[in-house]
């Protein structure tokens, strides 16, 4: 760590843990989920309140020092971790608080969705969110977040009523509807170029009982599956959703419904008869085993490349992609992902919020996953050229979240012209010199 570094930390008279490569700890606190972002910075700081967070930023800022910002660690990028720079690790910030009168939660900024559901679900309650439990609060919502509850409920920034947020001048800041509207706007969808987010508070939902089907078809059968997918998913109730998984191996579906009791059978098991050779069932699942049933599949220091992107329907074309793509997977684990959305995500506004993307009908992702960096090469190679493909069937805009490239071509590619010149004006204001550079980066206006 940097002589100027160090004496701004003691300038600002910080108090929390830093961490540095001598330090017994650092191999531990320095990895984050995705193991190609494999860095080692300078310091890793924990704060241990709000004010440490803003100490931490004012010092970073004073001596230009290089500042990622991690939550949950899970960018895919890895821009929760940087090579020689300082590491602000928010994992001690994480306090929750419900309000059984209005219905909120309060959620710090360093949480895990599995810390939010545990919070919730027992209370009857649910914040849509993503489906990995390990992953991070912060990220997954300043991105848009989706998930299971997604066509109910929305997506996780329409659940969003306010963010405290420290600025790169080190205020601290509480952006909502009333209070700071236009940030409140930026930083749904717009990810962590604002500011550090130490606080959230979510409006909560109730969850009822979920039943999900669970089937796997041989590839042999995919291409069938598929169209007979795409049939039965069409002008489906919002209580219904559905997500499937296409590997070299075969295709998985899963449909969940949390609608009318009785009309379980009639929603649920077609989806367990799209053709020949379907196995699986229909259960009652408990919520919290639905939200961490990936966990494991998508451990952490595991290697990944990811992207992904909208589409209004799933044409002859999309599966005829699918099936070129999947049949040249490098490994087995590696997947095509496939979430529904519409519902309740299309009922707001495209404009009312950065996140673009309002108008899909599903969200896709091509992930190859693997373990040996031997792989890396061909790995990110197929994951790129199936998402070049994938991407020619697509919408415009994108879900900046699950983007493993980085770069302005990106963020203009998510937004489009007129919300990234917007953000661009929102980050001139909160962030001139673009110290939070570590994100799908929108770039201050000049």
């Amino acid at each position: 760590m940097s002589n100027l570094l160090l004496r701004e930390f003691s300038l600002v008279g910080h108090r929390c843990p830093i961490i540095t490569a001598d330090h017994r700890d650092y191999e531990r606190y320095r990895k984050v989920w995705n193991g190609v972002a494999d860095r080692r910075p300078a310091a890793i700081v924990r704060p241990q309140s709000v004010d440490d967070v803003r100490k931490v930023v004012h010092a970073a800022a004073a001596s230009h020092a290089l500042l990622a910002v991690r939550g949950g660690g899970h960018s895919l990028p890895g821009f929760s971790t940087c090579d020689g720079g300082l590491v602000l690790d928010l994992s001690d910030l994480t306090a929750i608080a419900i309000d059984r009168d209005t219905h909120t939660i309060e959620v710090g900024g360093g949480a895990l969705l599995g810390d939010l559901d545990r919070a919730t679900v027992p209370e009857g309650f649910v914040v849509p969110a993503g489906v990995i439990s390990h992953t991070g609060v912060a990220g997954l919502t300043l991105g848009g977040g989706m998930g299971w509850a997604s066509r109910r409920y929305g997506l996780t920034i329409d659940s969003l009523l306010g963010a405290e947020i420290v600025t790169a001048a080190g205020d601290v800041v509480w952006a909502s509807a009333t209070s700071e509207p236009e940030l409140f706007w930026g930083i749904r969808g717009g990810g962590g170029n604002f500011g550090v987010v130490t606080r959230f508070r979510f409006k909560m939902h109730p969850l009822g009982s979920i039943v999900v089907g669970q089937w796997s078809y041989p590839a042999a059968n995919m291409r069938q599956a598929l169209q007979a997918l795409r049939d039965r998913a069409h002008g489906q109730p919002r209580d219904f959703t559905l997500n499937f998984t296409a590997t070299a191996t075969g295709l998985s579906v899963t449909a969940v419904w949390s609608g009318d009791a009785a009309l379980t059978h009639s929603v649920l098991s077609p989806f367990g008869a799209l053709t020949d050779g379907g196995i699986g069932s229909v259960d009652k699942l408990p919520y919290l085993s639905l939200q961490s049933r990936n966990d494991e599949h998508f451990a952490w220091s595991r290697r990944y490349y990811c992207k992904g992107g909208f589409w209004s329907e799933i044409t002859d074309e999309v599966i005829d992609a699918i099936m070129l793509a999947i049949a040249d997977a490098p490994t087995p684990d590696s997947e095509i992902y496939v979430l529904q959305l519409g519902g309740a995500v299309s009922d707001v506004p495209d404009e009312a919020t950065a996140y673009t993307g309002r108008g899909a009908s599903y969200y896709w992702i091509a992930e190859p996953v693997w373990d040996v960096a031997a792989d890396d090469d061909r790995c990110i190679a197929w994951g790129r050229i199936t998402g070049k493909s994938l991407s020619q069937l697509s919408m415009a805009g994108n879900y900046v979240n699950e983007q493993a490239d980085a770069g302005t071509v990106v963020a203009l590619d998510a937004y489009g012209p007129e919300k990234y010149q917007r953000l661009a004006c929102l980050k001139t204001r909160f962030d001139p010199h673009n110290m939070f550079r570590l994100n799908q980066n929108i770039t201050p206006l000049a």
